[in-house]
């Protein structure tokens, strides 16, 4: 991981922070709070992200969130063809006439949430394409959701985060969460980039970071109900400051003497926490579970 990138206080005309302020005088906008606008003025991480995109003219990408489309412009000099999906009906309004002049770029005005990542690409060549967002913290976890648990699925995400969600989704056993099962079950996170709230215009209360996750062809684990293997792990974390066989026992209802031979069976201790299984771990006793209900029917 890179470190925490400097942010300076440019005063060059050309400058992000000044060109964010004059589109917003002249299309006569500011930032809506209720939406968790942030906009990037920091040359120096926009940089990192379209790096680690790795955009060349054979990609398409989808930019959540594109805002006030200085990113948009500068993946679509390098993409086939941007998908801007923005759902502030102002900014959506100025995205078209400022890129108008792009013809590989398609300004979507609507929820991300509310479209299925296959309807995007309908009219698309081809089903591959990569995703880069500058996430309002407070969607964070279902757009992520919203891509990873698809049938059609992004190649690589490349998302601005808050610092603390960020090292949550790229931690290791030993401080593991529900957010970073659920990430790292199909895909493999890394942060870049930590970046301060003083590289946004209006800056926010905390810091962020630049995360990149690569998906994986399958998931990390083989389990045949995915539905069935996030219960049980959001079973495990129902009482995280608990032993495991105590926090199973919480969040699935069963006594806790039932719980420890399929623990024991899975050759998991019920003194340990759910932070500290691995992602193997949990498919394991996920298999006994699923052994022990299908043998009671």
């Amino acid at each position: 991981m890179h470190g925490l990138i400097n942010f300076n206080m440019d005063k060059d005309p050309n400058s992000l922070l000044v060109q964010t302020k004059r589109r917003l005088r002249q299309s006569g906008l500011k930032a809506r709070k209720g939406l968790g606008q942030h906009f990037l003025v920091d040359e120096g991480v926009l940089e990192v992200i379209l790096s680690a995109a790795e955009v060349t003219p054979d990609d398409l990408v989808v930019e959540v969130g594109p805002g006030l489309g200085i990113l948009t412009e500068a993946l679509a000099r390098r993409a086939g063809g941007v998908i801007a999906v923005e759902l502030d009906d102002r900014l959506a309004a100025l995205l078209k006439k400022t890129l108008a002049s792009f013809d590989n770029v398609t300004v979507i005005n609507d929820d991300v949430l509310n479209i299925e990542p296959g309807e995007l690409l309908k009219r698309q060549k081809s089903p591959v394409y990569k995703v880069v967002a500058n996430l309002p913290y407070y969607i964070t976890s279902p757009v992520l959701r919203h891509f990873l648990d698809t049938a059609v699925k992004p190649k690589v995400m490349i998302v601005m985060v808050q610092r603390e969600v960020a090292e949550a989704i790229a931690a290791e056993p030993g401080d593991m969460s529900l957010l970073s099962i659920s990430v790292q079950f199909y895909g493999k996170p890394e942060i870049l980039s930590r970046v301060p709230a003083e590289a946004f215009y209006p800056a926010p209360e905390v810091d962020s970071a630049v995360l990149r996750i690569d998906l994986y062809a399958e998931p990390a684990v083989a389990v045949s109900d995915k539905g069935g293997f996030f219960e049980l792990v959001r079973a495990g974390f129902a009482a995280p400051r608990k032993q495991l066989a105590n926090s199973l026992s919480q969040g699935l209802g069963l006594p806790k003497p039932g719980v420890l031979p399929l623990l024991e069976k899975a050759d998991i201790s019920g003194e340990r926490r759910a932070e500290t299984l691995t992602l193997e771990e949990w498919a394991r006793l996920w298999r006994v579970f699923e052994e022990r209900r299908d043998a009671r029917y």
